[in-house]
């Protein structure tokens, strides 16, 4: 058939390039940066794909720490997904740094097919997935969008491959009130510390009354300054996940109506602002993670850890707005350190090191396979894009 492709030979295969991608790995995680300040780790990026021939642009779309790269000229592009931002104070605790080599070592294995699957490979790096939804900001700005395919692999305690994150909006929430000496003059101040306590109270009587498979929850980040002054400004950041986005904004109501109240009751002023677009639930593109699941099997991937394990595949990602306009996949690669798990100490240990550099090898030779049987016969060419929504 015209433009089909010739898969003979052995399909692609990362360990070639191991070590430079354990080094680039390694460099990331020693050397951790969040959202939006990721500026050595695009760089470092950009180095490592120039060094296979990708032609690369950086600061694209006008973010800084954004880059664009590509290898060869084919009618059908497939996209490999980049992240590299980590916690404030815990590092590379959720193995972005894992990310980062898996997707750029999928599209380092692809190049020899590029011909004959008419295939453009693409890497996309993309700043602030850890709450700045940075993902989002550059689908707003025309990324993705000409892409068939996209894919990335998200380490985790254990293997679980199918994405089914909550749709969450983060929000930051300032009281502001009137401060005064607590003890000679307190009926001359407006306590912003009650009111976060009143809306601390009233969220926690709120979630007897949650629907299923939502989540409440965030963090007090300036309380006050002495004892024996009465806090004039209080400040926090709270996350509220649904299992859509349509059940998300009306759950949210009810989340700043508890901040109301704690102005309300206190006499304080509210400020509560959104840090970035709500993050989407997935859309998964079901025979691309067929293959997927298919050849993790073949390579001796666990598949069968217990449901209690494979939580990590609810955690709400940016990658699921891009699912809405492109067939995606966004699978979960354990690292087989449960009960240790994404977000504590523990998992920055983990993703450095034996267990850490299989996951790049076999991550990344999944996601290449992935799509080179996803381009290639009996379907020629691929499934078309999905629509954005109405």
């Amino acid at each position: 058939m015209p433009g089909a492709a010739d898969h003979s030979g052995p399909p692609p295969d990362a360990t070639g390039h191991l070590d430079r991608l354990i080094a680039y790995s390694e460099t990331l995680h020693a050397h951790p940066e969040t959202a939006w300040e990721e500026h050595r780790a695009a760089r470092w990026t950009a180095e490592l794909l120039e060094e296979f021939g990708f032609a690369v642009r950086t600061s694209y779309l006008g973010f800084p720490t954004a880059l664009h790269a590509s290898y060869g000229s084919g009618r059908r592009r497939v996209g490999f997904i980049v992240e590299y931002d980590a916690l404030p104070s815990l590092g590379h605790a959720c193995g972005h740094n894992l990310i980062a080599a898996m997707s750029a070592g999928a599209a380092i294995a692809l190049r020899p097919w590029v011909e004959r699957l008419d295939l453009r490979v693409d890497v996309i790096a993309t700043p602030a997935e850890e709450g700045g939804g940075g993902k989002i900001e550059m689908l707003d700005a025309g990324a993705f969008r000409d892409l068939d395919l996209a894919l990335m692999a998200h380490p985790a305690p254990v293997d679980a491959p199918r994405a089914e994150p909550y749709a969450v909006a983060h929000d930051h929430v300032r009281f502001t009130g009137r401060a005064a000496h607590a003890a000679a003059y307190p009926h001359e101040g407006r306590n912003a510390n009650d009111a976060f306590v009143v809306a601390q109270v009233a969220l926690g009587l709120l979630r007897q009354q949650l629907p299923p498979g939502t989540r409440v929850h965030g963090i007090q980040t300036v309380g006050g300054q002495a004892p024996n002054a009465i806090p004039e400004v209080t400040e926090g950041r709270w996350y509220t996940r649904a299992e859509t986005l349509a059940e998300l904004e009306p759950l949210r109501g009810r989340v700043r109506r508890c901040f109301e109240a704690g102005a309300l009751a206190t006499d304080t002023a509210l400020e509560f602002t959104p840090e970035s677009q709500p993050y989407s639930e997935f859309r998964t593109d079901e025979r691309a993670l067929e293959i997927y699941t298919r050849h993790a099997r073949a390579l001796g991937r666990r598949l069968d850890a217990p449901a209690e394990q494979q939580t990590m595949n609810r955690a709400s990602t940016d990658m699921g707005n891009v699912s809405r306009h492109v067939p995606a996949i966004h699978p979960y690669i354990g690292l087989g350190c449960f009960p240790v798990s994404n977000h504590q100490p523990g998992f920055a240990a983990a993703c450095v090191g034996e267990a850490a550099n299989r996951v790049i090898a076999d991550g990344a030779t999944l996601l290449a396979r992935t799509a080179h049987e996803y381009f290639g016969p009996p379907t020629d060419p691929p499934p078309g894009r999905v629509p954005a929504p109405a």
